[in-house]
């Protein structure tokens, strides 16, 4: 123990205080005491405090706390304003100087003792309100706050979440203490003082608010949450409401603590922030000019003497003769050596860290904290935006510039123009990244409304999508003169990241017509110039070429573009006598391949110009052959697995990867040069062929076909297929031999896919040695020893089986091509099961097709070919009972073959095999070769006696377990079963349980695409006897969906666009089912229809009236009359059938009315 004179001092005064204070002394003693005792000597305490144990302090201390608690309930609390501010004094002291360690009681005490310390400072003082006549007062609310922080940090490791939670509601109390009237009125000179206090007692504040959230926020309950954000807000919007901020070092401290407590309560928000998002945004959007508005020289501007260069916003010429930057970024310590050279007015701060570039000369430490608070801001607005993405895009217009972006503007600063001119590095970088945040997610979704329509009139109203279209455009300028100006190298790369978004996102169709066209022009200007200034020239490449990709890849393609490229091939700059051009940039890069990452990025730049513009990359065919040529023979061919070492081995799967994206290169251009669109379809789906819905045929869009938006149909008809067959000869003899035996299995595989983007026109044109060289490849590729090889042959085998060509020989390919599939199959992988399962529904379907080409009553002699269509029918059950994308494909193959089998049997169910035949259905479209394949299909036979059944039970399993795929599948696949003519549905036992589906997918489905299949299948049968006892139920069913359509609400808006379509439809089943009507003789229909007769007179009426009217579809307005003809005559078998109806019920005046109707018609 201490013998030291200042410890006896303090055990003296503590220990008198406690034998005077026994017994609960008055109030006035108990100040008494304290003055005397303690707080007359808090000096020498403080000074002793040290040399005494902590728990010994802590004893005491709270000693002290109990007693001042006890002193502060009563009312009159003038006399002890002056104790509890020396108090105040000495436990700031004491806590500074000792390493207290707190139990949870302790804890509880002492902080209902500054809780009621502080009301007594703060809220008694003054009568309620602030106390603006002393400033000790506040100083001793300052210090009781840093006390308790203090012990607070000392004991945070033990600290429970309700202790948490009890100084974050006493924290809040106290900023709420300042909030009964506008800090701000305390500024004026004379209460300079004052305010400054207040100012150092809420950074304290909310510097302990912050504290609390690093701690413990993501445990911290919603309803504290919320509460922490009110009172945030609230302070927000006093400090917004000046509208000028003031410029101090106290205050900006002030403002950094607000900003960043305010950050940490929004990095992970709980609850609903949609009301407070707006105040939020426009007070912090203050903070982006904080400490620049009179510091001219803080900011870079880039168009001091080129006005001319902002004026016009669409202008998207980028050339800035003054560059505010003459020179690459210098480090601090050789700033001191050029300071003499260079105006201090044009010199930017550059700097990693708050002041580490700061030599003294430039920037003062009040700008490093201002900077820090814009900083703050800028992240503040980047966690609103991340908390909800959608939300925040109608904040845009208060945060990014619509017009004059390089026209910077001290009091209208927006992100954009941090980004350029903010003198800070770390703020540029913040205000970059925050961009980001806002293009990044739902937002770009959202942006797809946006549109461009020129310069708008001062203070016109603008709509939103407007408004969007003008941001985007400064948006990209902005970020264009960026990326040709910038020097720092983190910025630059950040540029080229806003910019990939901003290629993204934008809807360029609905923007100016020349926007892609001049973004490309301007990053192709900057590549040529070589980064000069970037001591990673490649990395900074890379970035241009990727957005050169990303540009390229714009979807739909552009007709400047487009135009762009055909140009510089007419100009020569292709031809190599100029040295510029996007074009010739790519192949001159593409040939980099000591630069592999280069040569990656050009390859996948030239493949989304195949893609895109493949009128383009056509033209350009012997420069690609040479090119993917040289790649080749340029890489020796040796297995990754063989390289030695890490660095190796990463160079060689880099090696790899610039090989593949050569073939895939080599691949678009054959796509594009045979002209291919997708998979030949050679489905031709009579049960859609109807006057009602042949304006509205279905379109797919193919992802793996190049794009022909810019061409006509014509153009790309006349394209010459014996010119694409030469191409498609030099790529097999000099590329795919290499490849396609390449030790690398992707690029096995990227050969093998170019195999699907084969065209049966150009196809046949192929010397028979190239087209087995094809068959061959695929087949053996199916049994590669990788997966993804596999399933690439798979894909190729699927587009090649639809070429009726293949088969005019013998069966021979078509055996192979099902025994490959059947075998990928049963692969154990998903990824090679997809593929296959794809191939074999379109072997089944090109099998009935060939099968149509038959004679009615033909016999199937072939076992062989008897083999192959079991096969084909069991590996099809299996799949369905697979994965959902393999379960759609195995019912798609079902739906096929059940397309044209004849069953010579005409039991549901029967003990002998079922034998069938292929009926002779649409023979006429399949000729010469096709005839030549279906001679070898003499016969068929499957050994099983329940496959029908176990088919149908498969469609019906699949609607309740699978997808709205697999559904669709069914939907079509039963239409597929129904206009199989052989089959007797009213004789099924299972056809009343398949209408029934069908008819539950027509009321009940959410998906339009669904219910469009289903109504189209339910128009099928032909007769009143194929719907057997169903007739009634599906009458009733589909007049039901008709009579409620109008006020049906759609689920989705993606059905928006198939609504007028699924109309269509159900007045097409709705017209066949009515038109059957008459050939019914049971009661329940004519008494359903008498009683839907004004209904179904007013239905019919409408369509009358709408015949003849051209413009409901293209298709009707190029056959008018034809069209409107085969409307009428179906209305008319309509209404004559319900006029039969009506007469055999004894209905005559319904008779009559629907008679005057059919008169309108004749």
């Amino acid at each position: 123990m201490s013998s030291a004179p200042a410890a006896r001092s303090w055990r003296t005064a503590f220990l008198t205080l406690r034998d005077e204070s026994l017994g609960s002394p008055p109030r006035a003693t108990v100040l008494r005491l304290l003055s005397q005792l303690v707080l007359s000597q808090s000096d020498s305490l403080i000074a002793a405090a040290p040399e005494l144990p902590p728990d010994e302090v802590l004893s005491d201390l709270m000693l002290l706390m109990e007693l001042a608690r006890s002193i502060s309930y009563s009312e009159c609390t003038e006399d002890v304003i002056q104790p509890f501010t020396k108090l105040s004094h000495l436990i700031h002291g004491v806590t500074h100087c000792s390493f207290l360690k707190l139990n949870s009681a302790s804890w509880a005490v002492l902080l209902d003792s500054f809780k009621r310390i502080l009301h007594v400072l703060i809220v008694k003082s003054k009568g309620e309100c602030l106390p603006t006549g002393n400033a000790a007062v506040i100083k001793a609310a300052k210090q009781c706050l840093e006390s308790l922080r203090r012990l607070f940090v000392l004991c945070q490791t033990a600290a429970s979440m309700s202790e948490n939670e009890q100084l974050l509601k006493f924290t809040l109390q106290v900023v709420g203490y300042f909030q009964g009237e506008s800090i701000y009125s305390f500024y004026p000179s004379e209460n300079h003082t004052i305010f400054g206090g207040v100012c150092e007692v809420l950074t304290v504040a909310f510097s302990m608010i912050g504290e609390v959230y690093l701690r413990a926020g993501s445990s911290l309950s919603v309803d504290i949450s919320q509460s922490t954000i009110e009172v945030l807000r609230k302070v927000m919007d006093v400090v917004a409401s000046q509208n000028l901020l003031l410029e101090d070092n106290i205050i900006a401290m002030f403002y950094i603590e607000l900003l960043h407590c305010l950050h940490l309560v929004l990095t992970e928000p709980k609850g609903y922030l949609a009301e407070h998002v707006a105040g939020l945004v426009a007070a912090l959007r203050i903070f982006l000019r904080y400490g620049l508005v009179n510091k001219s020289h803080g900011m870079n501007q880039a168009t001091n003497h080129t006005k001319e260069v902002g004026s016009t916003s669409q202008n998207l010429q980028v050339e800035v003769s003054n560059r505010s930057r003459n020179g690459p970024y210098r480090p601090p310590h050789l700033r001191k050596n050029i300071v003499e050279n260079r105006p201090c007015k044009d010199e930017f701060i550059s700097s990693d860290s708050d002041s580490s570039d700061n030599d003294g000369t430039m920037v003062d430490t009040r700008g490093v904290k201002f900077a820090k608070a814009r900083l703050a801001a800028i992240l503040c607005i980047q966690d609103l935006c991340r908390a909800d993405p959608k939300l925040f895009t109608a904040q845009w217009t208060m945060l990014l510039p619509s017009n004059d972006v390089l026209q910077h503007r001290k009091y209208d600063i927006t992100l954009m123009s941090c980004l350029l001119f903010d003198p800070h590095l770390k703020v540029r970088i913040a205000a970059g990244s925050t961009i980001m945040a806002l293009l990044n997610g739902p937002a770009s979704v959202s942006l797809q409304v946006a549109e461009y329509r020129g310069q708008s009139k001062c203070g016109s109203f603008t709509a939103l999508s407007v408004s969007l279209g003008h941001i985007l455009m400064q948006l990209h300028l902005g970020t264009l003169y960026l990326i040709k100006h910038e020097t720092n190298s983190r910025l630059l790369a950040l540029a080229f990241k806003i910019l990939t978004l901003l290629l993204s996102s934008t809807p360029y169709s609905r923007m100016s017509g020349d926007l892609l066209s001049k973004v490309i022009s301007s990053v192709q200007a900057t590549i040529d110039e070589g980064f000069p200034f970037q001591s990673d020239r490649n990395s900074s490449l890379a970035d241009a070429l990727n957005c050169l990709t990303m540009a390229l890849s714009v979807s739909p393609s552009s007709t400047c573009v487009n135009n762009m490229l055909l140009g510089e091939m007419s100009t020569g700059s292709f031809e190599g006598q100029q040295r510029s051009g996007v074009l010739n940039s790519l192949f001159r890069y593409s040939e980099q391949l000591s630069s592999p990452l280069i040569s990656l990025e050009a390859f996948q730049a030239l493949k989304a110009v195949a893609h895109n513009y493949p009128k383009v990359m056509t033209l350009c065919w012997e420069r690609v052959s040479y090119i993917v040529a040289g790649v080749l023979s340029s890489s020796s061919d040796v297995p990754v697995r063989l390289w030695r070492g890490d660095v190796e081995n990463a160079v060689a799967q880099i090696k790899e990867r610039v090989i593949t994206a050569a073939v895939k290169v080599l691949d678009e251009c054959l796509r594009a040069i045979s002209g291919f669109k997708g998979t030949e379809d050679l489905s031709n789906d009579n049960f859609l062929d109807s006057p009602f819905t042949s304006g509205y045929v279905k379109t797919k869009a193919i992802s793996s076909a190049p794009s022909y938006s810019l061409e006509s149909p014509a153009a790309i008809k006349d394209d010459s297929c014996h010119l694409a067959s030469q191409r498609w000869v030099e790529a097999t003899i000099k590329h795919m031999p290499i490849i396609i035996k390449h030790s690398s299995a992707t690029v096995r595989a990227a050969s093998v896919t170019c195999f699907a983007g084969m065209t049966s026109s150009v196809f046949i044109f192929l010397p028979k040695d190239r087209q087995e060289f094809i068959i061959n490849s695929s087949i053996n590729a199916a049994v590669d020893e990788v997966p993804s090889v596999r399933s690439a042959a798979c894909r190729a085998i699927g587009v090649i089986a639809c070429f009726p060509e293949i088969y005019h020989s013998s069966t021979e390919v078509l055996e192979k091509f099902i025994h490959a599939v059947d075998q990928n199959a049963h692969n154990s992988l998903v990824s090679v099961r997809i593929p296959a399962s794809w191939a074999l529904a379109n072997i089944c379907d090109s099998l009935s097709h060939c099968m149509d080409a038959l004679h009615a009553g033909s016999s199937i002699e072939s076992r062989k070919s008897s083999e192959l269509i079991s096969l084909l029918v069991g590996s099809a059950l299996r799949l369905a009972r697979d994965n959902d994308k393999v379960k759609a494909n195995a019912v798609r193959a079902l739906g096929n073959l059940s397309k044209s089998v004849q069953f010579t049997s005409q039991q549901p169910v029967t003990d002998n095999p079922v034998d069938f035949k292929i009926e002779n259905n649409r023979a006429k479209e399949f000729k010469g070769p096709m005839k030549e394949m279906s001679d070898s299909f003499p016969s068929a036979s499957l050994g099983g006696s329940d496959w029908l059944r176990q088919m149908v039970h498969t469609f019906l399993s699949c609607v309740t377990t699978g997808n709205v795929k697999v559904q669709w599948n069914v939907c079509h696949a039963l239409s597929n079963l129904f206009y199989n003519k052989t089959l007797k549905l009213q004789d099924m036992d299972w056809a009343s349980s398949v209408f029934s589906i069908l008819l539950l997918l027509l009321r009940d489905s959410s998906n339009f695409k669904i219910r469009i299949q289903a109504a189209a299948a339910l128009a099928v049968p032909e007769t009143i006897n194929d719907y057997g006892k169903s007739y009634y139920d599906v009458v009733k069913s589909v007049e039901h969906v008709v009579e409620n359509f109008k006020s049906d609400q759609m689920s989705e808006p993606s059905n928006f666009k198939y609504r007028i379509a699924l109309e269509k439809q159900l007045t097409s089943t709705m017209l066949h089912l009515l038109g059957l009507a008459a050939r019914c003789d049971h009661h329940a229909i004519q008494e359903f229809l008498v009683k839907k007769a004004s209904f179904i007179e007013v239905w019919i009426k409408e369509l009358c009236s709408s015949i003849g009217d051209t413009s409901q579809s293209v298709d009707e307005a190029a056959h008018g009359v034809s069209i409107t003809d085969k409307k009428k005559d179906v209305l008319l078998g309509t209404i004559r059938s319900m006029i039969e109806v009506y007469e055999n019920s004894n209905h005559r005046l319904l008779a009559q009315r629907f008679n005057r109707l059919a008169s309108t018609l004749l």
